[in-house]
């Protein structure tokens, strides 16, 4: 089912352009205000921290789909939004936010990098929900791998288009 949203944009140029105003609006809002409520933490820590959620969200995918025949898309976006969620969580249970910035006596999560456990997280997620993802289109996305797994570590076909 195609999303409306989605339809009313390709449609209408001009609601395209309000709804990236408005986003770079919302948006430059956010980084200020973060900005602001994180002026006393050590910004390269900070970095560290971005740095683990990225890692939680993407690095268990990423790994999965290059060497795990049982990936779907489900799985997929199950795990990354696991990582994402428990990562964040995480950060702001910790440490760096929970004291440093809310000005709270004792962190609730008692480690400083959030990665180790969103990360195991997130790879728990996709395989289970992979597993349990018995569709059509993940019986073809399974059946898919090989040809995949086979031009990615060879180069086999890559010079000529996928068809889609």
């Amino acid at each position: 089912m195609p999303n409306p949203f989605c339809a009313r944009i390709r449609q209408n140029p001009k609601f395209h352009q309000l709804v990236t105003k408005r986003s770079r609006l919302v948006l430059g809002v956010l980084a200020v205000v973060l900005g602001i409520a994180f002026e006393k933490p050590n910004v390269a820590f900070l970095v560290g921290l971005t740095f683990g959620v990225a890692a939680s969200v993407n690095f268990p995918v990423l790994i999965l789909s290059m060497y795990w025949k049982g990936l779907t898309t489900r799985g997929a976006l199950a795990g990354g939004i696991a990582g994402l969620i428990s990562a964040v969580t995480l950060v702001i249970l910790s440490n760096a936010v929970w004291v440093v910035v809310l000005n709270n006596p004792a962190p609730i999560f008692p480690y400083e990098q959030p990665a180790l456990f969103s990360m195991t997280l997130a790879f728990l997620v996709t395989i289970i929900v992979s597993k349990l993802d018995r569709s059509a289109s993940a019986s073809a996305e399974r059946e898919a791998f090989a040809d995949q797994f086979v031009r990615s570590q060879t180069g086999i076909g890559a010079a000529a288009a996928a068809k889609h």
